[in-house]
């Protein structure tokens, strides 16, 4: 089933572009979006409006690419125009992600299989509010498509969605698996794993914070990694001061 963005775009699947084996293999919990300012003359009608997929997997928001992204989008003038949002709104975990995970690690892009639990975008309650209040008002009276996108789940991933990212790390060859907050272990990890934990916190009590433990998967051994999301480690938006305290100690005894 296809899903569609405002104005009519339709939403893509992020998956691992280069297939060589890598040594470190990041899951993470869904895709994000290319985010677009709304405006109508002077005013702004949603600062950051999800309006496309990101162009590949952990995209860094590289701001030419939005524009050039953003540019293809049509929308009736009457409901003014889009440019690229500001630059916090597009690809903030990848940067997490290079700079404070992968870089403290001693790896680089290059090095690292990249993978979500849910490969495709969701709306999550600021992006729906914002449709209903400035797009479906208006929507039938300029022909414009319906949004389809699903809102974001609970559940991001379901037993034969862990098989798949099973094969993709068995494909991977990769020796360290690094987990992205509670979501992976608790959806992923625990399905796949006999493990005695069922979120970071309980990671932490039991090992320390950023310390590998190994575990087995699918008959390989394997280091795993639980850190924080992204948002707690960049301090993006609301977040846990605990979490970005513990990582910014990690990487201070790195």
């Amino acid at each position: 089933m296809k899903y569609y963005f405002p104005f009519g775009e339709t939403v893509k699947p992020l998956v691992q572009e280069d297939r060589t084996p890598k040594k470190v293999f990041v899951l993470g919990v869904y895709a994000s979006a290319v985010h677009a300012r709304w405006m109508n003359g002077s005013s702004i009608k949603c600062h950051a409006l999800a309006v496309a997929s990101e162009p590949r997997i952990f995209w860094d928001g590289n701001p030419k690419e939005a524009a050039e992204i953003i540019s293809r989008i049509k929308i009736p003038q009457e409901m003014g125009t889009l440019e690229p949002a500001d630059e916090k709104f597009n690809g903030p975990s990848a940067k997490v992600l290079d700079e404070h995970i992968l870089a403290p690690l001693g790896f680089t892009r290059k090095d690292a299989w990249l993978c979500d639990l849910l490969p495709e975008t969701r709306l999550n309650k600021g992006q729906t509010d914002a449709l209903e209040r400035e797009y479906d008002t208006d929507r039938e009276k300029y022909g414009l498509n319906e949004v389809t996108i699903p809102k974001r789940p609970s559940r991001f991933c379901n037993s034969k969605r862990c098989e798949e990212i099973v094969a993709e790390l068995e494909e991977s060859k990769a020796e360290l698996l690094v987990l992205l907050g509670d979501i992976p272990i608790k959806q992923f990890l625990n399905v796949v794993a006999h493990v005695n934990y069922k979120s970071l916190q309980e990671y932490k009590e039991r090992y320390g914070y950023g310390i590998p433990t190994d575990v087995t998967i699918n008959g390989r051994h394997i280091k795993v990694l639980p850190l924080a999301h992204p948002r707690q480690i960049g301090g993006l938006g609301s977040h846990s001061n605990n979490w970005y305290n513990a990582h910014q100690e990690w990487e201070l005894h790195r």
